[in-house]
């Protein structure tokens, strides 16, 4: 396909009512300039984008970009390399903060003896909050181009952040480490690399998108089965040694593979468009996910406290992470799959409800088994 150029400002708009579109036709396809008239003198600017053509739903560098975010990329058949980049992102991001419950357990009956739970659990919550909190400014920066510098450097930050644990012995420390450090470097990271798999996948964009997830699950199964094994054999500092030097291995991997296919856009509104919210279907979007997300993670903060509680072993305990991210793996890519045929809001509502009605049985259960069955479909 010849490449060729257009002149628009934005190649996405934000949906508002108010806004008007002019339709560009270029290589028998259709592209909308979006303009608001609520912006004196706004037109479509004289900036040339090239198109490159649609994203390629396979080969190679494809694929590669989704294990990069699982991690890696070649030159040889484009669409395979992107979708992997984006599952080694996943795996040292939120795989690594989303085994908070093993340190949770571990600060609880070791290293902060004399600090309540929910103080403790002050770490575990800024991580994630930090985690999303700042994608309000990295995904604006990625439509503007700043991406490959922005992830070198929050790499850095979420590896020596790891390596600092190990040498923190009191509450405030871990927080900013472990907290702060961890879920700012983390938020900078995985916002961009899911946005680049949309770049190489359309009509499978679910299933590209739910196959970089599994990175989530896999790290979320090799920190805390890690963490049971090491513990006992090498100590705590060690065994956190061990997460940075996997960390600096995963995140330099997908340093290298990860690339963008298509090239920045003038975004319009600044770092933060808030004309944005007069879509009232996106705004309740927004609200909705905020409301979810207030209680999603408490089950797996609190898994492995709450198994101890009720008489498992605390050997055991740890597993209980594991058993809820493994059973994650089948979720992540059954949804994307769902996503394909049925929508994404769809799956979204479906699983949303499957996940509230299992928090609210979790303090029911009172054995092993029944403990074991809440964590496979949570998870």
């Amino acid at each position: 396909m010849s490449e060729k150029s257009l002149s628009i400002e934005a190649l996405q708009g934000n949906g508002s009512a108010s806004e008007t579109s002019r339709v560009l036709p270029y290589d028998k396809q259709n592209t909308r300039a979006t303009v608001d008239p609520q912006i004196p003198n706004e037109q479509v600017s004289q900036k040339h984008v090239t198109y490159l053509g649609e994203a390629p739903d396979g080969g190679l560098r494809a694929w590669l970009m989704v294990f990069a975010q699982v991690q890696c990329q070649s030159h040889l058949t484009l669409p395979e390399s992107l979708d992997c980049s984006a599952g080694l992102v996943m795996f040292s991001t939120l795989g690594f903060i989303l085994s908070w419950g093993l340190f949770q357990a571990y600060y609880e009956e070791n290293l902060l003896l004399h600090t309540s739970p929910s103080t403790i659990a002050w770490i575990g919550s800024t991580q994630y909050a930090l985690a999303c909190l700042p994608s309000l400014a990295t995904g604006r920066m990625f439509d503007l181009g700043y991406f490959k510098i922005p992830f070198f450097a929050a790499s850095c930050v979420l590896v020596a952040c790891t390596f600092l644990i190990a040498e923190c012995t009191q509450f405030w420390q871990l927080f900013l480490t472990q907290g702060v450090g961890l879920g700012v470097g983390c938020s900078i990271m995985w916002n961009p690399a899911v946005v680049i798999v949309s770049h190489w996948f359309s009509k499978r964009l679910g299933l590209a998108l739910s196959l970089s997830s599994i990175g989530v699950a896999l790290g979320s199964i090799v920190f805390p089965v890690a963490a049971q094994k090491l513990i006992p054999l090498i100590g705590f500092k060690w065994t956190v040694r061990v997460f940075g030097f996997i960390l600096m291995t995963a995140l330099g991997t997908a340093n290298v593979l990860l690339k963008r296919r298509l090239p920045p856009i003038n975004v319009r509104g600044g770092l933060f468009n808030l004309k944005a919210f007069r879509n009232k279907a996106f705004t309740v979007y927004c609200i909705s996910g905020i409301m979810a997300l207030l209680g999603l993670y408490t089950e797996l903060t609190y898994l492995a406290v709450s198994a101890v509680a009720i008489g498992i072993s605390k050997d055991f305990a740890f597993y209980m992470l594991a058993i809820a991210t493994a059973a994650s793996a089948f979720g992540r890519l059954s949804s994307g799959l769902l996503a394909d045929k049925i929508g994404a809001l769809n799956t979204i509502a479906i699983f949303t409800s499957i996940t509230g009605i299992t928090t609210i049985a979790w303090p029911f259960a009172k054995d092993e088994f029944q403990l074991i069955a809440i964590a496979a479909i949570y998870g």
